[in-house]
């Protein structure tokens, strides 16, 4: 795969069936938004949902870009308004993707990636079954805690009790892979980012249903190796680093 930084799109796909829904979670510092913005860059025809929270903007977020910031009470209002095809309370802040989201990206012809939280993507499962589900894990809790130090140092302050608060809340959100049809360790970013892409290309090309050219059977096979069900050898180390198997148990 080519550099990541690479800004033209290489993956265009003619006749693509509009209407795919794509769910992307992952814990706070797992290099999520990072996957996503490299997918933007190299696939054609995605819409992405920028959500709307009540937490204030970081100091290198944009309004509009990374989030739409407004007050709790013009959030719960929106709420009573059943305008929100998902919403959550997650430290303290409601997040929440607008239902016209889904619509206007139907409307242009387009697919849809959420961006959301393992609450959010419950709903979202709920109302849309065949909504493509992934999750991104960090390698391990070191990692993780790494990275969200140097977000928050970036971001001009270093909280350790927030960090520590973080790292807690990631264990019990990576309880919940197995809700996910394909999963993802960020441990290399360019195999992380192809993965990812992959997996976009494999589940047009099989609503489509022609013949796929080398280039997407390759793409198809990668995303296969993603699949929950294929991505045991991946995720059983991360699982273990976070205390959540016994590898020892595992492979007895």
């Amino acid at each position: 795969m080519r550099d990541c930084a690479h800004s033209e799109a290489r993956y265009y796909q003619g006749n693509t069936l509009a209407g795919i829904l794509f769910i992307i979670s992952a814990p706070s510092g797992s290099g999520k938004s990072t996957l996503v913005n490299h997918l933007r860059s190299l696939v054609t025809d995605i819409d992405f949902s920028v959500s709307y929270t009540t937490r204030a903007p970081r100091r290198t977020e944009q309004p509009g870009r990374e989030y739409y910031y407004t007050s709790p009470a013009k959030f719960e209002e929106m709420i009573q308004r059943d305008e929100f095809l998902e919403w959550a309370l997650v430290f303290d802040n409601y997040y929440g993707t607008a239902r016209r989201s889904l619509t206007d990206a139907q409307a242009a012809g387009k697919d849809l990636l959420l961006d959301i939280d393992v609450q959010g993507a419950g709903q979202v499962r709920e109302k849309i079954p065949d909504a493509v589900s992934i999750f991104v894990l960090p390698p391990n809790p070191g990692e993780l805690a790494a990275r969200l130090r140097n977000r928050s140092i970036e971001e001009g302050s270093l909280d350790e009790q927030e960090i520590g608060r973080r790292l807690a809340k990631a264990r019990g959100e990576i309880e919940a892979y197995r809700q996910y049809r394909y999963i993802l360790v960020n441990d290399k970013l360019d195999y992380a980012v192809e993965s990812l892409t992959a997996i976009v290309i494999a589940e047009r090309a099989m609503r489509q249903g022609a013949q796929p050219d080398p280039e997407t059977a390759r793409m198809m096979q990668l995303a296969d190796k993603c699949r929950q069900a294929n991505a045991t050898e991946r995720l059983e180390p991360v699982l273990a680093s976070f205390g959540l198997i016994d590898m020892h148990a595992t492979r007895a």
